[in-house]
């Protein structure tokens, strides 16, 4: 019996019975006790009631969203092959003659191998509050899991893997190749240099600067402009923008002051700057806030543009009285990303 159907059986109860107390959950009433009850109950014979533990709800990784995920267990390191170049005749492809590799440029491969990188934890938790507290232990593991979450996309987003310095809170020299951290052009996107080492593979993307604090229609209409077309209409192309770069975006209006360029007309949802020029908007607060030279936003077929290659699955142990009255949890998630198309994505930068 659900609860609704257990409150009209106790207001049937009471209406045909005349019964003046109903007790809708029965099987739940294990003590009978007696006592003056004339408020709350609080400390007259009441009891106590311990709803289950729970954690403040973390943003799980964004870039998660669209982007190519693939599974490399008991890998040191992953390696990435781009096949480059054309191999048809590129002054007279329209010939029964073949001429193998006559490409301009002719075919070839660029490669570049990043490490895998490992998240730890390690946590004691006191036997009595597991339990005493009611959920604790799924509680714990839940939001370590979005904890791991969002460490990794903080990596992702702004950590320097070329620094032990400059980045260590992401993880430095032992953390992911930040998107940040990657070279940018206005002219031309461009693979990085082809090899083993860990300086490799750092590509170059396309940018489109913008003024930090005043961001205009007319650079969102840049920005599509700079991503190849071929990509537009493929399922995963979005936007991930900073909130504040959203909010900027969503104050933008015609001359004297008027009607909203980004208006709820036409949004499929209804909200303002849910969607830009047909490509959803994914609200990713671990990129920069906007300023000079902040990485505030990024338009990418995402599928194309970045992989994401978990070693396993997140692992989790419990390892009984390591210290009396104790069990610890220690867990590791083992992963690489990296930027894997450089074509298909682009960088709004503030300047």
């Amino acid at each position: 019996m659900n609860t609704s159907e257990r409150i009209l059986n106790g207001i049937k109860q009471a209406l045909t019975e005349g019964k003046a107390k109903v007790n809708l959950f029965k099987e739940a009433q294990d003590v009978n006790e007696a006592s003056n009850l004339t408020g709350s109950g609080l400390d007259i014979g009441g009891k106590n009631y311990f709803d289950d533990a729970f954690a403040a709800l973390r943003y799980a990784n964004p870039f998660r969203q669209g982007s190519r995920q693939i599974i490399t267990t008991n890998t040191s390191a992953t390696q990435f092959v781009a096949k480059t170049g054309n191999a048809a005749d590129s002054t007279n492809p329209w010939l029964y003659t073949v001429t193998p590799n006559s490409g301009s440029p002719n075919i070839a491969t660029t490669i570049w191998q990043l490490p895998t990188r490992v998240i730890t934890a390690q946590l004691p938790v006191r036997t009595a509050a597991m339990s005493d507290i009611n959920g604790i232990d799924s509680a714990i593991v839940n939001d370590l899991m979005l904890e791991f979450s969002q460490l990794e996309a903080q990596s992702m987003a702004l950590n320097n893997d070329q620094s032990g310095s400059s980045t260590t809170s992401t993880g430095g020299t032992n953390g992911l190749r930040g998107l940040a951290y990657y070279n940018t052009s206005t002219s031309a996107a461009a693979y990085g240099t082809s090899g083993y080492a860990i300086t490799d593979g750092i590509h170059t993307v396309l940018r489109k600067s913008f003024t930090a604090s005043a961001i205009t229609y007319d650079n969102i209409v840049d920005a599509v402009n700079l991503l190849p077309a071929q990509y537009w209409s493929l399922p995963t192309t979005a936007w991930h923008l900073h909130p504040d770069l959203i909010v900027q975006l969503r104050k933008l209006k015609t001359t004297g002051g008027g009607v909203p360029f980004f208006t709820e007309v036409g949004d499929d949802d209804g909200g303002s700057v849910a969607y830009m020029f047909g490509f959803p908007v994914i609200p990713n607060s671990y990129l920069q806030t906007p300023s000079a030279g902040s990485l505030s936003g990024i338009l990418a077929n995402w599928d194309q543009f970045l992989t994401i290659a978990d070693a396993e699955e997140m692992n989790i142990q419990r390892f009984d009285q390591t210290a009396p009255g104790f069990v610890t949890l220690y867990a590791e998630k083992r992963l690489v990303s990296t930027i894997r198309n450089p074509f298909a994505g682009i960088y709004l930068l503030g300047a």
